[in-house]
């Protein structure tokens, strides 16, 4: 695993945006029967969740929390160094979806942009990556953006996935200070498991395959171009490995679970969360939930649910937050730091979406 420490850089600003497609998952009940979807929502805890409209993609959602971002905080664009955004969804198989953000925020051609091909730990690792960089460079600020579009991989009929993953965007703006912040986390792999959470075709290994409906394992239908998730290996997985990781670097930095004022973990499942919180003896108070409302959104699961519960607290306080993403990959993560309330924008919607990144045919690349 690698460890990280950085003392002159903060997280000075979180922004989130999600689609307004609201669907429930009681919507489902003509699907899958009512028992099957009341069993569902006790077990994860969604509710609803937020899908976008044709055409709107994971970048049109980061975007329009950037754009939130700089604004509201009056940030000079020349002054942003550094672009990452993390996803697997992106616009187009070429060019990264970087290049995309980059054009439509402004920014200068000094700073340096690319993606980072991460789901649920991207949060953690692109905060990571961003500040590496901050600190070995002349930048003074850097754009962290993570979003996914994980409702367009679903399929229907999969009663595992068609109700629990979401829509969602978020920014987080990182700068270097002279104030006493310590920004301090640790990241992990486990490639072992890739099988376990896993869109099989599309991509160059298996670029085009037959698109019929198939039965799995586990029962669901679905195709080789949908989310196939092996739940009780990603269970096994949460429950082991990824509180092993916190209560290791808890131990290491000298910190304890309950001088922490929110343990922002990524939205999961309400069950996961219940693992959680007793192996780490944890007070579930301070593990909020809002994928009761926008599902497992994956990358940017973490910051939209800072966004829900902190963007509209006028308390302009300080905040010691302990943060930990997993999943697909397997790859997880744990990091804490403090951000200021004040610093923390509610979660706004939007449909809007990059029409001019629409191509159809030849004209409209002129």
């Amino acid at each position: 695993m690698a460890d990280f420490r950085f003392n002159n850089i903060r997280i000075s600003g979180l922004a989130s945006a999600v689609p307004t497609k609201v669907v429930k998952s009681t919507d489902y009940t003509d699907r899958f029967g009512d028992e099957a979807v009341q069993k569902f929502i006790n077990m994860t805890g969604v509710k609803e969740h937020r899908e976008t409209f044709e055409h709107q993609t994971a970048s049109d959602l980061a975007f329009a929390a950037a754009e939130k971002l700089l604004v509201e905080k009056q940030i000079d664009r020349e002054e942003i160094g550094i672009l990452v955004f993390g996803s697997h969804s992106g616009d187009y198989r070429r060019p990264g979806s970087f290049s995309v953000l980059h054009k439509r925020l402004g920014l200068s051609n000094k700073c340096a942009a690319f993606d980072v091909g991460l789901g649920c730990s991207a949060f953690v690792y692109c905060i990571q990556i961003a500040a590496s960089m901050l600190s070995c460079s002349d930048a003074k600020k850097a754009l962290v953006l993570v979003g996914e579009t994980l409702s367009q991989l679903t399929y229907p009929d999969d009663r595992s996935t068609a109700m629990l993953f979401g829509d969602g965007g978020s920014a987080i703006l990182l700068e270097k200070t002279e104030e006493d912040y310590i920004l301090q986390g640790k990241v992990c792999t486990d490639g072992t498991g890739y099988r376990a959470i896993i869109v099989p075709a599309g991509g160059f290994r298996n670029l085009e395959d037959t698109k019929e409906p198939m039965v799995w394992v586990d029962g669901s239908t679905k195709t080789l171009y949908n989310t196939n998730m092996n739940g009780t290996n990603v269970f096994s997985f949460t429950i082991t490995k990824v509180p092993r990781t916190i209560k290791e670097f808890l131990d290491e930095t000298e910190q304890n679970i309950n001088e922490f004022d929110c343990l922002a973990f990524h939205q999961a499942n309400k069950f996961i969360h219940q693992q959680l919180a007793k192996k780490l003896k944890a007070d579930i108070q301070k593990m909020p939930l809002c994928l009761d409302r926008y599902g497992n959104t994956s990358a940017p699961a973490i910051p939209i649910l800072l966004s829900d519960v902190y963007g509209t607290d006028n308390t302009n306080k300080d905040l010691n937050i302990l943060m930990a993403g997993f999943g697909v990959g397997l790859s997880w993560g744990v990091m804490s730091a403090h951000i200021n309330t004040a610093d923390i924008l509610p979660v706004i919607e939007t449909d809007d979406y990059f029409e001019e990144g629409i191509i159809h045919s030849p004209r409209d690349m002129q």
